[in-house]
C-alpha cells in the first residue's frame, strides 16, 4: 500500500482506502454468500440490503426522512439533465436555470431541448458565461428575473472545470413554492447543508462518494408525486415515480458500484459525518489556496474571490504552459496524478474530494513551494 498515488483526478477520483481493503476483502465472498457481490442477483436479499443499508445510510448522513426517496441510477448526472425537464414540463410550463459553470450550462441546453418538445420553456435567469473570463466568479442570482410560476429551479453547486462553488451561505433563493433543484455532482457530500432545502438533489457517484457508474438522486416524494405528464406516457426507466415504486429496481441497476457507494457512506458515518467532511476538506483547501495566495504571483488562481472558491476543484495557472506542462510532468514524477487542467481550459487542476487525504494535500503544497524556488 506504500506505493499508492497521491490521487487529484477530477472523476473517477479517489475513494477511501478503508473502502477499498473491505471490497478486496469481500471480493470472492460476499456476506458469507460464496460469491462476490458482482455476482448475485439485484432480486437477492443480500443485495436488496445492500441499497437499503445505502439509503438509510445516506438519509441519516444528510438529516433526511422517510419524506425523501433515495435512487441509485445510472446514466450519470447528465442523464438528470434530461430526465428532470421530461417528468416535470409540460406545454406552458417553464423552469428557471442558473448557468454558473460548464455542466450548468450542458443541463440548460438539456432543458431547452426537452421543452422546447414539450411546448414549455426553460429561463436561464442567471449566467457568468459571457464574462471575459468566463466562469470566474459565481453569478449573482436574483429573485426579480425569477418566474414565480417556474416548476422549479435548478443551479449546480460546484463547478468542476473553472473552479467556483455555492455553499449554503449563497444557494440560489427560489421565490416562494417554487421547488429547489441542486445538481452536487462535485460537490456532494463535502460540507454540512440543509437538506430539507431541496425538492431535488443528484450527483454523479464518481467525485465525492463512489466509482463511476451510479448516480445518486434525492427527491422529495411529494413532489414528484405531483408529476404528470399530460398526453403520453414516459418510458419506464425515465419515470421517477416509477424508479421510486421500485427502489431503483425497475431494471439492473449498477449493483457493484451501489455497493462501493454505500460502504462510502458508512465510512463518512464513521469518520464523523458531514461536518467531519467539512472540516477535513476546509483543512485541505486552506492548504493549497494558501500556497497559491502565498506565492507572490507564481501560481495565480483561476477564481479570485475566496468566497466564491471551490474547496473540491483547485485551478491554477502558472507563468508559461511550458512551466505547466513541466510542472504536470515533475509531480506525476513524485507520484501526484491528475493534475492537468481540463482540456478546454488548460493550466493545473487539483482536486481534492472527500477521500482525497490532508497528507496528499500537504504533499501536494510542499511540491509547489520547491517548484516555485526552482523557477
Amino acid at each position: 500500500m506504500e506505493n499508492r498515488a497521491h490521487n487529484f483526478f477530477a472523476g473517477p477520483a479517489a475513494l477511501p482506502l478503508e473502502v477499498l481493503k473491505q471490497a478486496q476483502a469481500e471480493l470472492l465472498n460476499f456476506r458469507g454468500t460464496g460469491v462476490s457481490v458482482m455476482e448475485i442477483s439485484h432480486r437477492d436479499k443480500a443485495f436488496i440490503a445492500v441499497t437499503e443499508e445505502a439509503e438509510a445510510d445516506l438519509k441519516k448522513l444528510l438529516g433526511l426522512g422517510d419524506d425523501y426517496a433515495v435512487l441509485f441510477l445510472g446514466g450519470g448526472a447528465t442523464h438528470q439533465f434530461i430526465m428532470l425537464p421530461m417528468n416535470v414540463l409540460n406545454e406552458g410550463d417553464c423552469a428557471d436555470y442558473v448557468d454558473s459553470g460548464n455542466w450548468a450550462h450542458r443541463a440548460y441546453e438539456e432543458a431547452c431541448i426537452q421543452a422546447d418538445w414539450a411546448k414549455a420553456k426553460a429561463n436561464c435567469i442567471a449566467s457568468t458565461r459571457e464574462l471575459e473570463k468566463k466562469y470566474c466568479v459565481l453569478p449573482e442570482v436574483k429573485q426579480e428575473n425569477m418566474n414565480p410560476n417556474a416548476k422549479y429551479l435548478h443551479f449546480c453547486s460546484n463547478n468542476t472545470i473553472y473552479g467556483t462553488q455555492f455553499f449554503e451561505k449563497n444557494y440560489p433563493k427560489p421565490l416562494p413554492g417554487v421547488p429547489l433543484v441542486a445538481d452536487m455532482s462535485s460537490g456532494f457530500m463535502s460540507h454540512s447543508f440543509d437538506a430539507t432545502k431541496f425538492d431535488m438533489i443528484y450527483a454523479g457517484a464518481q467525485k465525492n462518494v463512489g466509482p463511476a457508474g451510479v448516480t445518486v438522486v434525492v427527491i422529495k416524494k411529494s413532489w414528484a408525486e405531483t408529476f404528470q405528464k399530460k398526453g403520453f406516457q414516459l418510458p419506464k426507466t425515465l419515470d421517477y415515480k416509477v424508479q421510486i415504486e421500485k427502489g431503483s429496481m425497475f431494471n439492473t441497476p449498477p449493483c457493484f458500484n451501489i455497493y462501493i457507494t454505500g460502504l462510502v457512506f458508512k465510512w463518512m458515518l464513521e469518520m464523523g459525518g458531514l461536518k467531519a467532511m467539512e472540516a477535513r476538506n476546509d483543512k485541505k483547501q486552506k492548504m493549497i489556496y494558501g500556497a497559491i495566495d502565498n506565492s507572490n504571483g507564481f501560481y495565480r488562481g483561476y477564481v479570485q474571490n475566496p468566497e466564491h472558491r471551490s474547496w473540491m476543484n483547485v485551478t491554477f495557472n502558472l507563468p508559461t504552459p511550458e512551466l505547466e506542462e513541466e510542472f504536470v510532468k515533475s509531480a506525476k514524477a513524485q507520484g501526484m496524478l491528475g493534475l492537468k487542467g481540463y482540456r478546454t481550459l488548460g493550466g493545473i487542476r487539483a482536486s481534492i474530494y472527500n477521500s482525497t487525504t490532508p497528507e496528499s494535500v500537504e504533499t501536494l503544497v510542499n511540491f509547489m513551494e520547491s517548484f516555485r524556488k526552482a523557477h
